[in-house]
């Protein structure tokens, strides 16, 4: 079981994650940032990996500090329970719809951060949930687990729906990139012979 639990604790937050990429796409979520939570269900659900995710942050501030830090450690988590990356397709992509919005992600388990964002959302906020923090979620994700990520919102109309089939389709991706390939059992996928940078 490709499994890691990371703990991060800052002057301002304290988050611990839990996540197993061989799962059912369960999800025990209290971040303190309801949207956010819904998102990470996403990950988990169409993902199909366990995920435990406890944060307190300073929300009395705003949730830029809480959202980027679970980027982070998510991140980190993800990095120690990939290990070697042998034997695993390395690459994943999704497309997903949900009513009038579309989004594609590209993802790249390639050892070297990197991230392609590419979304206008409707609006600024979705609730109380300012969407430029998804930037920084995204930017802590791949700085920490060494993957190159191209984020594309291609249409849609509703930043609920925007944010959802971003999301969805993370989870679909990631989920491709992390599987094991029968034919490159024992092999990394890699011209290098390694997938660290």
């Amino acid at each position: 079981m490709r499994t890691a639990t990371v703990t991060r604790n800052t002057l301002e937050t304290q988050i611990t994650v839990s996540l197993n990429l061989d799962g059912t796409g369960a999800a025990s979520l209290a971040t303190g940032v309801p949207f956010l939570d819904h998102m990470l269900d996403q990950i988990a659900r169409h993902g199909l990996v366990d995920l435990d995710i406890v944060a307190n942050g300073d929300l009395h501030i705003d949730a830029h500090h809480t959202v980027e830090d679970i980027g982070i450690t998510l991140g980190q988590a993800f990095a120690q329970a990939i290990g070697a990356k042998t034997g695993i397709r390395r690459y994943g992509h999704a497309y997903v719809p949900l009513d009038e919005a579309l989004s594609r992600v590209v993802i790249d388990l390639s050892g070297r951060p990197g991230l392609s964002y590419n979304v206008e959302y409707s609006r600024a906020a979705i609730g109380q949930f300012d969407v430029d923090l998804f930037s920084e979620f995204f930017h802590g994700f791949v700085n920490h687990a060494m993957v190159t990520l191209h984020i594309d919102n291609l249409r849609g109309l509703n930043a609920h729906h925007q944010a959802e089939t971003i999301f969805k389709a993370f989870g679909r991706a990631l989920r491709m990139a992390v599987e094991h390939d029968e034919r490159m059992a024992g092999i990394t996928p890699s011209t290098k012979g390694t997938l660290s940078a």
